[in-house]
């Protein structure tokens, strides 16, 4: 049996399975709601649209490159050269015009889109879902009215950013397209990357030119896209650094100041500094807010946080090494997990000494506040848990066994029966017998809080 047939019996029987990337697709596709009888792409661009999403695309200016490339060959052979954009949409066609009047019926033509969800496996949806060159051949479309076409693809990927940019394809009738038609257009894919990288250095190389050229240098020279081009030697930003907003200029590796057409990075005065709110109370995942970002960070991290933050002057990669593995630390560890904390808190750690420079909250340090305070009923709400109960680290171990022992005091002191409930609710407190017996013995008997204090208290 020929695999076209097979296709067709899969498709009509639903009983086997074509190549993995095939069926894989048709698994999206399907999931999607796309129909196999639908008949043509949608349209999303009209023609008075699409001449402007055609000039503001980047692929624009790579466009002769292209033609020069995939027409000739598109002419000669009955085949259509298309090249989408990254959601698939058709920006541009060209080549045979016999073949482009057929393309026309079923929608592969400007401005229609032709990505998976819309209209199930094809060689330009397929090729942009999974980042590679792809050929597609007749009974491996979703849609039936496609059987009659073969269709070879590959995405072009931003050097710059790694996103997809769009796709370039060869389309043409079952008979006349050959399945190694796909390696000359993944080649053509990849010329276009080389040119954008091309033009990416010389835009790099302006950049710096001008920002070598200012009598005082001073901040980080940054890309708009936010890549790290100079003023960082010792690489503590990483490759790229995270962008704000477009209304803001504050980042978290700190302020932004426009530079032609790229950025200034210089650090942020306390004031123009994003807060820092830490949550590491309790059982469950250690959280951060910067500014708006709420980030979960490993136990590592959290533990580095907490440190910092416990020595407001700041720590040497020797001394947070100590702090956290005691004798066995290795500085040079240290400094590799602090490199991979700015990345994402890059304006809130500074260096030499490590130290934080946002301003801080933090939910254990509030506490140690308020034990400082004498207030039993502040100190029962704010305690949910001890600090980062999983951490093995000396000092944070002691700095945990020093809040539990004030708390369990505080509210032993001088807390009420409902501030030694809600310490009976913590990890700690749960099974501690003289709280339990307190509760027990201050509530009504018939009240359920005094009841569960029994059970538990009951051997």
């Amino acid at each position: 049996m020929s695999y076209g047939r097979r296709l067709r019996r899969i498709l009509e029987t639903g009983v086997g399975t074509p190549r993995q990337l095939i069926n894989a697709s048709w698994q999206r596709s399907m999931e999607a709601g796309v129909d196999p009888e639908r008949q043509t792409a949608p349209l999303v661009y009209d023609s008075a649209l699409i001449k402007d999403v055609r000039r503001a695309h980047p692929l624009q200016p790579l466009l002769p490159m292209l033609a020069h490339t995939l027409k000739q060959m598109a002419d000669e052979s009955e085949h259509i050269m298309i090249v989408t954009d990254a959601e698939g949409s058709v920006l541009w066609r060209d080549g045979d015009h016999g073949t482009m009047r057929r393309a026309d019926l079923v929608g592969l033509a400007d401005g229609h889109h032709w990505s998976e969800n819309s209209v199930g496996t094809n060689g330009i949806g397929t090729a942009l879902a999974t980042r590679k060159p792809v050929h597609v051949y007749s009974e491996e479309h979703l849609l039936r009215v496609l059987h009659c076409w073969s269709c070879s693809s590959a995405p072009i990927i931003d050097p710059d950013t790694d996103t997809v940019l769009g796709c370039v394809d060869v389309s043409g009738t079952t008979r006349s397209l050959h399945p190694a038609t796909v390696a000359l257009v993944a080649t053509t894919a990849r010329l276009a990357e080389a040119q954008l990288a091309l033009r990416m250095h010389e835009r790099d190389e302006r950049l710096r030119r001008r920002f070598e050229s200012l009598l005082h240098r001073s901040g980080v020279l940054v890309t708009s896209t936010g890549r790290v081009l100079s003023g960082d030697p010792a690489g503590l930003l990483g490759a790229r650094i995270q962008l704000p907003e477009p209304s803001s200029a504050i980042c978290p590796a700190g302020i932004l100041e426009p530079f032609f057409d790229g950025f200034l990075l210089r650090p942020a005065e306390p004031s123009e500094a994003l807060p820092l709110r830490l949550t590491f109370l309790g059982e469950g995942q250690p959280t951060v807010r910067y500014g708006d970002r709420l980030l979960a960070l490993s136990l590592r991290h959290a533990e580095i946080l907490t440190l910092l933050a416990l020595h407001p002057r700041g720590l040497t990669a020797e001394q947070l090494s100590y702090y956290l593995y005691g004798d066995d630390g290795n500085p040079a560890t240290i400094r590799a997990e602090i490199y991979r904390l700015r990345t994402q808190l890059g304006g809130a750690v500074a260096a030499k000494p490590y130290r934080l420079v946002a301003p801080v909250a933090a939910d254990f340090l509030e506490l140690r506040r308020l034990l400082a305070g004498n207030d039993a009923t502040a100190v029962a709400r704010a305690y949910t848990g001890p600090l980062l109960p999983r951490s093995e680290s000396p000092e944070i171990r002691c700095a945990r066994d020093e809040l539990e022992v004030q708390v369990r005091t505080s509210l032993l002191t001088c807390g009420s029966a409902d501030d030694l409930w809600a310490y009976a609710q913590t990890v700690n407190g749960r099974d501690d017998f003289q709280v339990l017996e307190r509760v027990a013995a201050t509530l009504p008997f018939t009240d359920h809080r005094a009841a569960a204090a029994r059970a538990r208290l009951s051997p």
